[in-house]
């Protein structure tokens, strides 16, 4: 099946007071329905758990990253399979994401009490505390021997933007990359909403079966929310750096779980939050 991330649509542009006709390239924003299947093999349930706003492609890592950060499963070993609903589903097939759990393993349901629409800037609404958040993350961010260079940070955001396909055609998506602390890229994804972007991120990290990503750095294409660290923390990611600004939230729950958090990283520019220790300051001469 052929995915498409963006579609031409007409558009009156205005110049100088003049207008003309053309066509624009938006990023496309469809629903996407998780379902999760378990149970006994003679008593299988399927369940809805969430309704997304999402840019198509990259569904199945998604709705595994999704399930993971809201700690509804635990590891990639609970999945049997993560699928379109071909088969079982009569319309908006493409738009309805299949998760089945192995038998015996029981989902974290309690977690999904609250209500599980998300709008594609929404990500956490709803969430009680950040106390709710470090009962079912699975990992402790306490290392802190690892370091990264400053020079290293300032080559993030143009080894991204080389990568950033679909932004590039359109201007309207949020990325997450993964880099490890030489600065190779390791994976990238990218949606129209940003908590999706970093799900799908850890979904793909979950099926290289690469978690904790405690020797990575998170790069975030806009604004750290309290939704995204959350998502992080739950992967094991020490290190989040971001071109944009973060939220008084974020930095408390980035304080909370041992997390170094950069902001404003451009323009050969960054703002330390938290845990400062992790960032090996280097002037300009010293690169040479």
């Amino acid at each position: 099946m052929s995915i498409n991330s963006s579609t031409r649509l007409p558009v009156i542009k205005i110049t100088d007071n003049e207008e003309f006709a053309t066509h624009d390239t938006l990023a496309i924003e469809e629903p996407l329905e998780i379902r999760m299947e378990y149970g006994d093999t003679d008593e299988r349930i399927i369940r809805s758990i969430s309704v997304t706003m999402r840019t198509p492609g990259n569904d199945a890592e998604l709705a595994l990253g999704f399930l993971f950060t809201e700690g509804i499963i635990r590891q990639p070993e609970d999945v049997n399979s993560a699928k379109h609903c071909f088969i079982a589903c009569t319309e908006n097939k493409e738009n309805i994401i299949q998760v089945s759990l192995k038998e015996g393993v029981e989902p974290v349901l309690h977690n999904t009490e609250r209500n599980f629409y998300t709008t594609s800037s929404c990500g956490v609404c709803g969430k009680a505390s950040i106390n709710s958040i470090k009962t079912v993350s699975t990992y402790n961010n306490s290392i802190t021997e690892n370091r990264v260079s400053s020079n290293l940070l300032h080559a993030l955001p143009s080894a991204l933007q080389k990568h950033q396909k679909v932004f590039a055609a359109t201007g309207g998506l949020h990325a997450s990359a993964l880099f490890t602390f030489d600065g190779e890229l390791v994976l990238v994804k990218e949606d129209v909403g940003r908590h999706n972007a970093l799900d799908k991120m850890i979904g793909a990290a979950l099926n290289k079966n690469i978690l904790p990503l405690n020797q990575h750095i998170l790069l975030l294409s806009g604004r750290i929310s309290f939704e995204l660290v959350q998502k992080a923390a739950m992967a094991g990611i020490t290190i989040i750096a971001a071109v944009g600004a973060p939220s008084s939230l974020a930095v408390q729950l980035a304080e909370e779980f041992n997390i170094t958090l950069v902001g404003f990283l451009r323009d050969q520019r960054f703002n330390m939050y938290t845990k400062p220790e992790r960032i090996l300051l280097l002037k300009y001469e010293d690169s040479y």
